[in-house]
């Protein structure tokens, strides 16, 4: 991609580049940087604030913390006095070993409507930059001292609406001189953007980003209930959605993760999983039923456990492959599908939305 680094002495920052980046925009200064690349992994490795006065310092100011158990939900504030929120997930791996995943906003709001979700009542404010990407991931790293082993694009915001952005922090992100997290430890989720899921398979391809993980937000067994709570399927259906995730390049170890938000009296009869599952038998995948999170004043309140276990028991049935996602920060509306303050609206600077 072209090199986004500027060419004269205005400040730049480490967590908008990656390190090759960064070294070249220290070199082409009017007055270059004294080793660049010693300065970049002091900042992404260590977390030190650069003492060069034309760096800008990576100080995320974080806002509200609040805690579910060890689940943790921070918002950031950003220079034009917009937040984000984010989400430090403690889990366990199979083998038992500790890790936590970060769920980073990608926007402020959401454009795509969907009727289940707290963020799409704020509406898109704006798009985050690559740097207000990545400075989440440096506030969780280096503020909050959480030991982040995975990233996933589950937070505010469609990843695949503000795909150069998104693209460019991965880049960073991965970047073995500084977070240096592998990309079969990062996760974009997306609500079906066809054309975006063709963009990003064609990043997928390029070396060192074969391994990343696509996530596609389904929610329904037929474009009927779909339309209904997911407005981009009336532009782009499912059957058109299945054809372009069945050019999708899958990695055996690495199907395709389905998202299936299990919302009461709307998907979740039995005749419903049994849909679901002659829908997905063409495809290279895991199906992730997420018990709905409600947000703000929901006409639905969340399944119970028996609703829960009849369908995963029904998809199993069925012939698929499902796992339960556990439910964490539904209390602090950390949970999937609840990011997005009220306050933020009452904030919004003049000309947003």
């Amino acid at each position: 991609m072209p090199d986004p680094a500027p060419t004269c002495d205005v400040p730049i920052d480490p967590l908008a580049l990656t390190s090759e980046q960064f070294c070249r925009a220290g070199k082409r200064r009017d007055h270059p940087l004294t080793e660049p690349l010693a300065l970049y992994r002091r900042v992404l490795r260590e977390g030190h604030r650069p003492d060069v006065a034309s760096v800008v310092p990576p100080d995320p100011p974080i806002g509200v913390i609040e805690r579910e158990g060890p689940t943790r939900k921070f918002t950031m504030r950003l220079a034009d006095g917009l937040e984000t929120e984010s989400v430090i997930l403690p889990q366990s791996s199979r083998a038992g070993r500790p890790r936590q995943s970060l769920c980073v906003s990608s926007q402020v709001g959401c454009a795509m409507g969907c009727t289940f979700c707290e963020t799409a009542q704020m509406g898109l404010l704006r798009n985050l930059t690559p740097a207000e990407i990545v400075a989440q991931w440096y506030a969780a790293r280096f503020t909050l001292d959480a030991a982040i082993t995975h990233v996933v694009f589950m937070g505010m915001g469609e990843p695949l609406d503000n795909l150069e952005s998104v693209l460019q922090a991965i880049r960073v992100l991965t970047d073995h001189n500084g977070a240096a997290i592998p990309a079969a430890k990062i996760s974009v989720s997306t609500v079906g953007r066809i054309d975006g899921i063709e963009r990003l398979a064609a990043f997928v391809r390029e070396p060192g980003f074969r391994q990343l993980r696509l996530a596609v937000s389904i929610n329904a067994p037929n474009d009927a209930v779909r339309d209904e709570i997911m407005p981009i399927n009336r532009a782009m259906p499912m059957a058109a959605l299945r054809d372009t995730l069945l050019a999708w390049p899958a990695r055996p170890r690495l199907p395709i993760l389905i998202e299936y938000v299990l919302i009461p009296g709307v998907n979740d009869a039995s005749a419903h999983a049994e849909e679901l599952c002659r829908f997905l038998r063409p495809l290279s995948y895991t199906l992730n039923v997420i018990p709905y999170n409600p947000r703000r004043n929901s006409p639905w309140p969340a399944p119970t456990e028996a609703t829960i276990t009849r369908f995963v028991t029904r998809v199993q049935a069925a012939g698929g492959f499902v796992k339960r996602r556990q439910t964490m920060g539904r209390s602090v509306m950390g949970a999937c599908g609840q990011l997005g303050n009220p306050a933020f609206r009452r904030r919004r600077p003049a000309g947003c939305g």
